[in-house]
C-alpha cells in the first residue's frame, strides 16, 4: 500500500487539502498567515494541523518536520494570486511582497526534494517570469513537469473557473487526468435545493446560509434584473451614474443574476455582494449566501467555516471561500497522482486514479 503524505503551503480554508483527503492522500499540515483559516482547515480535515506562519520564514528543516516519517511526499500550494490576476493593475506588483512567494515555494522544494509537487493559480501566471523560473527550477532539480490551464467545470465544479494547474514528479512523467464530467454541473443542480431566505436573512439550521443585506435601491435593482442580464436591463432611474458614463459601459458583469441552467460565474472574495459581479441569486431577490458560494466552489454542504453564529463574518468568510482551491479540482489532482504512481509501479488499494481515468476516457472517446 502506497502512503502519500502532503504539506499544503498557502492552505487557506482547506479546499485543496480536502480534495486530497477525500482521495486518501494524508495531509499532515497546512501553512498560512491568515488565522481565520485555522478553524475550517482543522475542523474539516481530521489529523491535519494548521500552522500559522509566513512561508518566507520557513526552513527546509521546518518542512521536513511537518512531513515526518512518511512514504511518498507531496508538496502542494497555491501562492496568493493577486499580483498575477486580471486586477493586477490595482497593485504595485514590484512592491507587493506576494510577488515573490512562488520563489519561496521553489526554495522549499529545493530544500526538501519531495517526490511530488503540485501548484494551482490564476491562468495569467503561466506567462509570468516567476512561473517560468519555477518550472525551470523544478526541471533542474530532476522533476518531470506538466502544467495546463483547465476549465474547472469539466472536473465537477459548478462554476466557470479557469485555473493553472501544475504537477511535477521525480518518479516519471505525470499529467492531470482528462475531464471527469461530460456536462458541466449547473447552478440549479448545485444550490437549487437550499431553503429560501431573504436578503439579510439566515437559515436557522445553517449559519453559513445567510445573505447580505440590500439597500432599498439595490432591492429595486435586483427585482428589475433577469438571469444572465445586467444593469443595462434596468429602467433609467435605477442605473448608477458611474454606469451611465462612457467608461461605465465596459462593466456589464456587475449587478447580475446567475442563471439556473448554467454553471455559476467565477467565485471571488467579493462573492457575497450583489453589486460585485454576477452574484445575484437566479430567482430570489438577494445575493447568493455564503453557503451557496461555498457549494459553488464544490465544498461539501456540511463543510464548517465558523464555530458559531457569532463567527460568521461576510468579509472574512467570503475571502476564504473565494480564494479557495475548488475541492473537486483538488480531487482531480489527487486522482492524477494515484494514476501516475500506478503507472510508475506504486500501488493504491482503491485505485481512484485508475477509476477516474477510465471514466474520463469513456467520456471523451
Amino acid at each position: 500500500m502506497t502512503d502519500v503524505t502532503c504539506v499544503d503551503l498557502f492552505c487557506g480554508a482547506g479546499g485543496l487539502t480536502h480534495g486530497l483527503v477525500l482521495e486518501d492522500i494524508r495531509v499532515t499540515a497546512g501553512v498560512d498567515v491568515d488565522p481565520a483559516c485555522r478553524y475550517p482547515f482543522e475542523a474539516n480535515n481530521r489529523g491535519a494541523r494548521f500552522i500559522k506562519r509566513d512561508v518566507r520564514e520557513m526552513t527546509g528543516e521546518d518542512l521536513e518536520a511537518l512531513f515526518g516519517d512518511s512514504g511518498i511526499r507531496l508538496l502542494a500550494g497555491c501562492a496568493p494570486c493577486q499580483p498575477f490576476s486580471t486586477y493586477a493593475q490595482r497593485y504595485d506588483i514590484k512592491r507587493d511582497h506576494k510577488w515573490g512567494l512562488l520563489y519561496e515555494f521553489s526554495r522549499l522544494a529545493e530544500a526538501t526534494q519531495p517526490d511530488l509537487v503540485t501548484m494551482e493559480n490564476v491562468p495569467s501566471l503561466a506567462k509570468n517570469e516567476v512561473f517560468l523560473d519555477f518550472v525551470e527550477e523544478l526541471k533542474r532539480l530532476g522533476y518531470w513537469t506538466d502544467h495546463a490551464i483547465v476549465d474547472c467545470s469539466k472536473y465537477g465544479v459548478p462554476q466557470t473557473r479557469r485555473r493553472l494547474v501544475l504537477l511535477a514528479s521525480k518518479r516519471g512523467k505525470i499529467r492531470l487526468i482528462p475531464p471527469t464530467t461530460a456536462e458541466a454541473k449547473t447552478v440549479q443542480e448545485a444550490i437549487g435545493h437550499l431553503p429560501e431566505i431573504k436578503a439579510g436573512g439566515v437559515w436557522p439550521e445553517d449559519p453559513l446560509h445567510t445573505a447580505s443585506r440590500l439597500t432599498d435601491i439595490n432591492l429595486q435593482r435586483i427585482r428589475a434584473s433577469k438571469p444572465g442580464g445586467s444593469w443595462k436591463d434596468w429602467p433609467e432611474h435605477l442605473v448608477a451614474a458611474c454606469h451611465r458614463s462612457k467608461s461605465g459601459s465596459t462593466y456589464p458583469s456587475v449587478y447580475g443574476r446567475m442563471e439556473w441552467e448554467k454553471p455559476s460565474p467565477t467565485m471571488t472574495t467579493q462573492c457575497h455582494g450583489y453589486g460585485n459581479g454576477r452574484f445575484g441569486h437566479p430567482s430570489q431577490d438577494r445575493a447568493i449566501s455564503l453557503r451557496e458560494a461555498a457549494i459553488l466552489q464544490s465544498f461539501p454542504e456540511t463543510y464548517k467555516f465558523a464555530g458559531s453564529h457569532e463567527d460568521v463574518s461576510f468579509s472574512v468568510l467570503a475571502r476564504l471561500i473565494g480564494n479557495a482551491v475548488p475541492v473537486e479540482l483538488g480531487r482531480a489532482v489527487a486522482n492524477s497522482i494515484w494514476a501516475h504512481l500506478e503507472t510508475v509501479g506504486e500501488s493504491h488499494p482503491t485505485a481512484p486514479g485508475d477509476r477516474e481515468a477510465q471514466q474520463a476516457e469513456a467520456l471523451v472517446s
